[in-house]
């Protein structure tokens, strides 16, 4: 715990964020530094609970009121080494992270809750600047030849351990550059990538080898990472976007987000994208009221959209939490990213009937309806618009990994919802192949990447070498 009064004594403080008029001017991310002195008071908030529910309220099980306590007393060194003992990427999860262990925190249940995700930023920011973060090579090697496919967090994890543990773990990653969504999907906004780079300097540095431009069913064949290592991780996320097959679909200025963000991405890193899909100038909507729509928005923000419009099908949620979702479930409840605060219109349970374009086959109007709530979603008679168009964005989520190539090669069962099926030690159906992640669970969180990617090293190594 913190200081033993430090709940009543002190409030919740967060960093204040850039001004949306200047912040949408740049990628930088949007937060104003946050004093030390105020980290240390946060970490004064944790209680003496008795029952800390944050532990499994995060799906690492981070030991927060232990690296709270020790930010509390200044132990800076001591709270980083306890912040890895669960979490290999704190400065991901510290930025990109929702944050359900602050929903599960004891002091929430009455009052705002401790600051756990900014401690743990600083912690892991500190540590950085003060060179706590070195290399840690494992001792003696086992001889045994890891291929973790796919350089996600889940991937990055899994072969960070399985490296630490004296395994030659090699990292095959499809596109240019290492870090998957991480480097692609998410925002600079969100994360500036710089702070893949430099984890990726310590995981060289501990043995870990990447490939890139090394698409495996691809340009590698699958049969040749089968000969050449002794076991396989399949962390390849769960890409395969949900469309929306109505008419009108194949108008020009109708994308994937994930066609639209990782292009920006790519601008970010200094790259020239031919024929870059721009919000620049355009009536942008976005379908789909998730982290990836708000990411859209954003990026539609600093590009130099005319008019933002978010449509979700869910009916807007409540301002706070949900009778249905009591603490210490993740509550459902309104949520006000940042790019919500830069400007853009949202609305709720909108479903999108058809598009209609111009004679030269662009997109320039969508024609909606608004719905009833779920399950039924039904149409409300007379409730038909439609809203002019230049760009549209599909943001509705994924519904699981692709399966053409890799999968379907290695011929890995599947569970009912189409993911890569796995056992309790992460083993798929093919001795040998393992599975982390989006690809084994579905979409979801990077902190739940992290967390399998460190489970299934645990199994490799036992599938390895007997414990």
């Amino acid at each position: 715990m913190g200081k033993a009064t430090g709940f009543l004594e002190y409030t919740r403080e967060v960093p204040t964020r850039r001004e949306p008029a200047a912040r949408i001017k740049d990628w930088f991310e949007i937060y104003n530094p946050f004093p030390e002195e105020s980290v240390m008071t946060q970490g004064a908030r944790c209680m003496d609970c008795g029952v800390p529910f944050c532990h499994t309220g995060c799906p690492l099980t981070n030991l927060i009121p232990d690296w709270n306590d020790l930010v509390y007393h200044g132990h800076w060194k001591e709270a980083v080494r306890q912040l890895h003992a669960t979490n290999n990427f704190p400065e991901f999860t510290g930025r990109i992270c929702p944050a359900p262990c602050e929903a599960s925190c004891v002091l929430g249940i009455n009052e705002p809750p401790v600051t756990i995700k900014q401690i743990e930023k600083t912690i892991i920011d500190r540590a950085f600047d003060e060179g706590f973060i070195r290399p840690e090579p494992a001792e003696r090697k086992t001889g045994r030849r890891v291929a973790v496919i796919g350089s996600g967090p889940a991937g990055l994890a899994a072969a960070q351990q399985l490296a630490r543990a004296g395994h030659d773990v090699t990292v095959f990653e499809k596109n240019d550059r290492v870090g998957g969504l991480l480097r692609y999907g998410i925002p600079n906004f969100k994360m500036e990538k710089h702070l893949i780079d430099r984890r990726l300097e310590q995981m060289r540095a501990e043995g870990v080898k990447f490939e890139t431009n090394a698409h495996v069913g691809g340009n590698i064949p699958v049969e040749d990472l089968r000969r050449e290592f002794d076991a396989i991780l399949l962390a390849g996320g769960a890409e395969q976007p949900r469309n929306l097959d109505v008419p009108g679909r194949g108008l020009k200025g109708i994308h994937f987000a994930m066609e639209f963000l990782p292009q920006q991405n790519r601008v970010c890193e200094g790259d020239a994208v031919a024929n870059q899909i721009l919000a620049t100038g355009k009536h942008v909507i976005i379908i789909g009221g998730g982290d990836t729509g708000a990411d859209c928005l954003g990026t539609s923000h600093r590009q130099g959209a005319l008019s933002v419009t978010q449509f979700e099908l869910m009916p807007k949620p409540p301002d706070t939490r949900s009778p249905a979702t009591p603490w210490p479930l993740w509550p459902m409840q309104l949520r006000v990213e940042s790019s919500h605060e830069e400007g853009g219109t949202r609305d709720w349970s909108v479903n999108t009937v058809s598009f209609s374009g111009d004679a030269d086959g662009n997109v320039k109007h969508l024609h909606a309806v608004r719905v009833n709530a779920p399950p039924k979603f039904e149409a409300i008679a007379g409730s038909e618009f439609t809203l002019d168009c230049d760009l549209v964005l599909l943001a509705m989520g994924f519904t699981g990994p692709v399966k053409n190539g890799l999968i379907d090669e290695l011929g890995v069962e599947l569970d009912l919802r189409g993911n890569v099926h796995a056992n309790a030690d992460y083993m798929s159906s093919v001795p040998g192949v393992f599975a982390a992640g989006d690809i084994r669970r579905g979409q979801s969180l990077v902190v739940w990447a992290i967390a399998e990617g460190r489970k299934a090293a645990a199994g490799i190594d036992r599938y390895l070498m007997g414990d």
